[in-house]
């Protein structure tokens, strides 16, 4: 159970007006507390919009939080059809946007605000005596270079971590040339078939990552190649296998994400896609034209892989240095809370196998701080929208000083059937997909996916074994309770002549 419960709160300054931050305002108003929303973009989800092209793996009926809904129907708000599946910008216009306008919210709302640190007000993180009951300051600046100070009781930090990549480059560290912003950097999401198709129609592009965000745009990238011949699709991966990407399959709840890892195995085997495995990159050597060289390795001996275009479908890790003043207990290897931690690692659970956590699971030290959302995962790609929303439903509760609402935590999540569909990425609904696979249970059984806003931006979800794992009577069939270890290996560093050993 949470320790923060002596000291009463007010006001609560929420970091981040995605999904989540948004959903964290509404329950808090309905708490009568009063919400501080810091948003860097100009305008609801800024993050959302820059991949507001793709669409959601989850249905918009696992889309919505539920004060949220109930703030935006007090005036005569409709929802989507919720079997409808989403695209981001879809999520924004239908949905948050609407959201950020009801009167109740709109004035809590500061757009182009960054949050750039949070302390406690007075001490720095050394200082113990006397710290417990200090509110919180909050620095902020604005787009146009206006520095101020926020102070608050408590902060809920659901800042997401869209604007921190995950390097290309080994051993978690960026390789000597890599840069973002140069010429051959198209990042994590381009739009290959919108607003972006002229750079990448009759070049060759090197998609390195092995989540559900690399799938998206090599099969956008494929289904372009189609078109414009002169289209090359390459693929590089850091482990031997692309297994744990297609293991989805008909073994997915989620037939828009469950086909994407079969139709990215056919366009391999067919040789549509050049897939290199094993490929660990070493540095990056600039080519004419603004194409680059990628030097790397695989098994020893030197690889290298020419490309107009490099998108990086590697992943995000959480902004942390904005909270070097807090005192957090974070777990050493996800950089989450350290009670959830082990619910969420990647290396032993992929999406489904998350359990339901609130306030107690994600309390740190300095009582009233929360990090809540894709943020609260750290490094690990398995989040859940609608879990994002069970984490500060229980957070306002504790808040608010309602233990009992707060410990009594739930996500329904049903169990559903499972299919497989050619037409992932076309359909706009459950049915639609499940109608192209032509299999079961993809009616309002239908789970929600996994992913940053769900989507297929930061992967990792699937496993490679064929029974889906669910979780007591509110499991989610997604995969199997092993994530990167069904694919461990030894180094060829720590090979033994001898006998066998553990692990």
């Amino acid at each position: 159970m949470s320790h923060f419960e002596a000291h009463p709160v007010s006001t609560v300054a929420v970091i981040g007006a995605g999904p989540v931050g948004l959903a964290a305002a509404a329950h808090l108003l309905e708490r009568g507390l009063t919400p501080i929303v810091l948003e860097a973009g100009d305008g609801p989800a800024d993050a959302i919009r820059q991949w507001g092209h793709v669409r959601l793996f989850s249905p918009w009926r696992f889309d919505i939080d539920s004060a949220a809904r109930r703030l935006l129907e007090a005036h005569g708000w409709t929802a989507p059809d919720p079997d409808g599946l989403p695209t981001g910008a879809e999520l924004i216009d239908a949905y948050l946007a609407p959201l950020a306008r009801t009167p109740e919210l709109s004035t809590h709302i500061r757009y182009g605000t960054k949050a750039v640190a949070v302390s406690r007000l007075g001490v720095d993180k050394t200082r113990t005596i006397g710290r417990d009951g200090r509110p919180y300051l909050v620095r902020l600046r604005t787009t146009a270079g206006a520095w101020s100070d926020l102070v608050v009781d408590a902060v809920i930090d659901a800042s997401g971590t869209w604007g921190r990549r995950n390097p290309l480059g080994a051993h978690g560290l960026a390789a000597p040339g890599e840069d973002h912003g140069a010429a051959w950097s198209a990042g994590p999401l381009p739009d290959v078939l919108g607003t972006e198709r002229d750079r990448f129609a009759g070049k060759r592009t090197l998609v390195v990552g092995m989540g559900h965000s690399a799938a998206n745009t090599l099969l956008n990238l494929a289904q372009l190649a189609e078109q414009e011949p002169e289209t090359a699709v390459a693929w590089a991966i850091r482990g031997d296998s692309p297994a744990r990407l297609y293991g989805g399959g008909s073994a997915d709840a989620l037939p828009a994400r469950g086909t994407i890892g079969t139709r990215l195995r056919g366009l391999v085997e067919s040789g549509a896609i050049e897939l290199v495995t094993g490929f660990t990159i070493d540095h990056f050597e600039p080519g004419p034209g603004g194409s680059v060289s990628v030097v790397g390795e695989v098994g020893g001996v030197e690889h290298v892989i020419d490309a107009d275009q490099v998108a990086a479908a590697t992943g995000f890790r959480p902004d942390l240095e904005m909270l070097r003043e807090i005192r957090l207990d974070l777990d050493s290897t996800v950089e989450a809370p350290s009670k959830l931690a082990p619910l969420i690692d990647p290396n032993f659970h992929s999406c489904g196998t998350v359990p339901p956590h609130g306030e107690a699971d994600l309390a740190q030290p300095d009582e009233g701080f929360y990090l809540a959302g894709m943020k609260s995962y750290g490094r690990a790609p398995t989040f859940l929208l609608a879990t994002g929303y069970e984490q500060v439903r229980s957070i306002a509760a504790a808040l608010a000083g309602d233990r009992e609402a707060a410990d009594a935590v739930e996500l329904d999540l049903p169990e559903t059937g499972v299919c497989s569909s050619s037409r992932s990425l076309d359909a706009t609904s459950i049915a639609e997909a499940g109608e192209a696979g032509g299999c079961c249970g993809t009616g309002a059984d239908t789970g929600s996916g996994c992913g940053t806003g769900e989507t297929a931006a930061t992967g990792g979800c699937g496993t490679a074994a064929p029974e889906p794992v669910a979780i007591g009577s509110r499991g989610l069939a997604t995969g199997v309770l092993h994530g990167r270890s069904g694919e461990r290996r030894e180094l060829p560093q720590l090979k033994a002549s001898g006998g066998g050993c553990c692990g």
